[in-house]
């Protein structure tokens, strides 16, 4: 079976976790900038950061014969500090055209607060400026529905985005019809506790379809599994759907939305 990581802090990651991968079948990476597990305290531990999104990490996964794509941002959990998001939106430019950079991204919203969405705002102008694709956190749990229709709000009001060029991610349930009926892409997150488990997430492939869904594990520090994807779609297997349907989702999917951004090349 073959499918693409969409979304996987790899960062944090041990290398046998790129070895696991690999031999499960996934044919590339795609990691999104996100929160550390602490805040950063300046714009030049951003600038490292990106440059480890950039640069090494992409060696790293070559070890393993994984192309590695990366996203660019502050993540949501860092945007209270207005004067420090300024400083790290004035740095993205730098690396906007490294090789490895499909947009911007995770940005999104965390408790919804005002400083959180004039960094979105920022985020949202950066990526229409240089013509980037954009992948959006949604909060978690009770913040999540009131965020999610924040989030595609702001969106709908930038007559400079195509909504089929931005993916909004963790969606579940009670957000997933809001983000496709308003012609975005959605993002199932197959995490253990905050998120998806691998029925569930099948369940509302099943009920809402595949058009403009994929499946992502979201792998970090946590507690998270970077084989999640391969083990949804054996999920999906036992339910008797199809190889071709499996293949749709997790693989032909994720590279439809990519494919948009040059730099996505598969050999």
């Amino acid at each position: 079976m073959r499918y693409i990581e969409p979304h996987a802090h790899m960062v944090s990651r041990v290398t046998d976790d790129y070895a696991a991968m690999a031999m499960a079948g996934c044919q590339a990476v795609c990691e999104p900038a996100f929160w550390a597990g602490f805040d950063r305290g300046s714009a030049e531990g951003f600038r490292d950061y990106f440059s480890l999104l950039t640069e090494h990490e992409p060696k790293r996964a070559a070890n393993f014969l994984l192309p590695h794509f990366c996203w660019l941002c502050i993540n949501p959990k860092e945007s209270e500090d207005l004067k420090l998001a300024d400083e790290v939106l004035a740095i993205i430019p730098e690396f906007i055209d490294r090789p490895n950079v499909l947009g911007i991204g995770e940005i999104g919203l965390n408790k919804n607060s005002r400083n959180e969405i004039i960094v979105l705002e920022k985020h949202v102008d950066l990526a229409a400026r240089f013509n980037q694709l954009i992948l959006v956190h949604t909060p978690h749990l009770e913040d999540k529905l009131k965020g999610t229709r924040l989030i595609i709000d702001l969106l709908k009001n930038e007559s400079r985005i195509e909504p089929g060029r931005v993916l909004i991610d963790h969606v579940e349930e009670h957000t997933a019809p809001l983000v496709l009926e308003a012609g975005f892409w959605a993002g199932i997150t197959l995490y253990p506790q905050s998120k998806c488990t691998p029925p569930r997430a099948i369940d509302m492939v099943e009920r809402f379809g595949a058009e403009r869904l994929w499946l992502n594990c979201a792998c970090d520090w946590g507690k998270s599994d970077p084989l999640a994807v391969p083990k949804t779609a054996l999920e999906m297997r036992t339910r008797g759907h199809s190889e071709e349907k499996i293949d749709f989702l997790v693989y032909r999917n994720p590279c439809r939305f990519l494919g948009q951004s040059p730099v996505f090349k598969l050999s």
